[in-house]
């Protein structure tokens, strides 16, 4: 009946366009994660230092970073000032996380670096429940052994491979390195939270300070060695954009929108979808076991993500009168 619009409540007006939030952050956190996720490649592609692949890959972020800054300052105002020390703090854990993870892999190899650094999915939920008292979902809790069984399958820590030359080592570095990645995700998601409209500038001042982070952090380890090839310059530029700019600005929009623990689980698409970059454009053929691990990341994330179905609500008939 054309009389059926006026009838309708506000909250009915206004169901889609909330289901619709949720559905566009979980898009743009995933094309984040793609992002992330062409990260090694350009790594490998750009043969670099690790130190130096970690520090350029932030100081040449800040060429596009520092101008969408002063734009956004210029139409948005600027960002608070205390929101400034979150940013610059996230960008402390971020640049130690590069290193730490770098070096990880040269101890315990990029297999087992790559499950290590991925407890950030139960770091980040716990920082966001002790800091902001936000709770942890039941099934995400279920659902966490299972995604970090699928990380393990699908980087091929359990096929046989040559010994770590470091174990302990590369294991404490690999687990601090999850744990700085996570610190990081909290204090960039408490920055959105404050200030929605302001996604540039604390993307810009963390990568600033990141890029300090590992510099500093570099050159007493693995060293800052400066003189890149030419011809590697094109791969730094891409992991520059891509896996800096591109990742952290769309992450940075979506996350303060969504659960710790979804945002935590959605990026653990990261090293699924880094196989399949690996597959098309280096010629890297995973495993079955690899693609097995790869199934159990997409099937607990879609689990643990997935919205229980609303039960029908009841007619006027079926209510008792008053609540």
């Amino acid at each position: 009946m054309d009389v059926a619009p006026k009838t309708s409540t506000p909250a009915e007006h206004a169901a889609p366009a909330k289901a619709a939030v949720p559905a566009t952050a979980v898009a743009l956190v995933v094309g984040g994660a793609a992002c992330l996720s062409a990260s090694a490649m350009f790594v490998k592609l750009a043969d670099v230092n690790a130190g130096t692949a970690a520090f350029l890959r932030c100081a040449v972020a800040l060429v596009p970073l520092v101008p969408m800054l002063v734009h956004e300052t210029r139409r948005r105002g600027p960002l608070r000032r205390p929101l400034h020390g979150y940013a610059l703090l996230a960008g402390l854990f971020l640049g130690a996380d590069y290193v730490m993870w770098t070096m990880s892999i040269l101890d315990v190899g990029a297999a087992i670096a790559t499950v290590l650094i991925n407890v950030q999915v139960l770091v980040f939920p716990l920082l966001a429940r002790l800091f902001s008292g936000t709770p942890i979902p039941s099934r995400f809790l279920y659902a966490s052994p299972l995604m970090l069984t699928g990380i393990a399958l699908a980087a091929g820590a359990l096929e046989s491979g040559d010994r770590a030359e470091h174990p302990v080592r590369g294991a404490v570095l690999g687990v601090a390195a999850g744990v700085a990645y996570a610190c990081y995700l909290c204090l960039m998601r408490v920055t959105g939270r404050h200030s929605p409209e302001h996604v540039a500038s604390p993307v810009c001042l963390s990568t600033a300070s990141a890029a300090v982070a590992a510099g500093l952090i570099s050159l007493p380890t693995t060293g800052l060695p400066l003189s890149v090839p030419v011809a590697s310059w094109g791969w730094i530029t891409a992991l520059a954009l891509l896996g800096q700019v591109a990742a952290w600005l769309l992450i940075s929009k979506a996350g303060p929108r969504l659960a710790p623990d979804t945002a935590a689980a959605l990026l653990l698409l990261q090293p699924v979808m880094a196989i399949g970059f690996g597959l098309i454009v280096l010629g890297e053929e995973p495993s079955v076991t690899q693609l097995c691990g790869c199934a159990l990341v997409i099937g607990t994330v879609w689990i643990a993500n997935r919205t229980p179905a609303r039960r029908p609500a009841a007619t006027v008939t079926d209510r008792p009168p008053g609540r």
